[in-house]
């Protein structure tokens, strides 16, 4: 056996319910849980293709996942819409009267329409003059974080793993939410500001996808690990290339071009689902 079917459903849901079960069973395939009712695998069966054409119409994911260096030691994220819900370019947008010019603009840059530099630079400039301290009124009061995402990091690393946060948005979000998160180190694009007011640049050169693969290159050379053993997770088109390089490369509820480019795609669990694709029963989980 040289993977398992994954099956992951949102927390708490109990979607993979004796119904899904009875039918998994018809066709041939017996599932361990590592969550019940939320998650389980299952050994490769001989009429999965057909159960997996029955779950199109559920609401639960389903990856075959190698058993190979399944369990992961490095963790590298993307922020915005990935480890907390918003875009904060599109809430910046808001605060300088711009929101749905900048909404739209990111909307395509995320489904790979546009060049990620140039559309940066676009929407950085229609910030100028805004009040710097806006930045801090908008951690304090619209910035969440994804579900699952504190266990995610707290599980991982409580077994060893490392964990770094790449993002193409601004460091004056990413320091606080790896802070909170509990990545071990930040990395994303500087706005500048003068006389507490934004000038409407962003510091070169720019943080895009080519230096996700960087990062994720560069740590797993200093640290002595393997590509094979990263986990990436990542929601946008800028996010392709390091989800390809990693060896365990998960699209969360990405667009459709960065699904279809990800070897995993999670649509309906949260953020824990990286751990059962990893092979974690929800006993190990450790809660932050």
């Amino acid at each position: 056996m040289d993977s398992v079917l994954v099956l992951i459903a949102a927390p708490g849901s109990s979607a993979i319910n004796s119904s899904v079960i009875e039918t998994l069973r018809s066709f041939g395939g017996a599932p361990y849980w590592l969550s019940i009712g939320d998650a389980a695998e299952v050994k490769p069966f001989e009429g999965m293709q057909g159960f997996l054409e029955f779950l199109k119409a559920q609401p639960i994911d389903a990856n075959l996942v190698p058993l190979a260096n399944r369990r992961k030691k490095f963790l590298i994220a993307d922020m915005d819409s990935t480890m907390i819900h918003q875009e904060c370019i599109d809430e910046l947008g808001v605060m300088a009267g711009a929101g749905d010019h900048i909404k739209e603009i990111t909307a395509r840059a995320m489904r790979g329409e546009l060049n990620f530099e140039s559309a940066l630079k676009e929407r950085v400039g229609l910030l100028k003059g805004l009040n710097e301290t806006v930045i801090a009124q908008l951690i304090r009061e619209r910035i969440t974080f994804m579900e699952g995402g504190k266990t995610l990091l707290a599980t991982m690393k409580a077994n060893g793993a490392y964990a770094a946060l790449v993002s193409g948005g601004f460091t004056a979000f990413t320091s606080h939410v790896a802070i909170a998160l509990g990545f071990d180190e930040n990395h994303a694009n500087t706005l500048l500001f003068h006389d507490g007011k934004l000038t409407g640049e962003v510091a070169m050169p720019i943080l895009g996808k080519e230096a996700k693969v960087e990062s994720l290159k560069r740590i797993c050379s200093e640290r002595g690990i393997s590509q094979d053993y990263v986990v990436a997770v990542g929601d946008g088109a800028n996010d392709i290339p390091m989800l390809l390089k990693a060896g365990m490369g998960v699209a969360l509820h990405a667009k459709l071009k960065v699904q279809e480019a990800a070897k995993f795609s999670i649509n309906h669990g949260d953020l824990t689902a990286l751990l059962y694709l990893q092979g974690y029963m929800k006993s190990e989980f450790v809660f932050g």
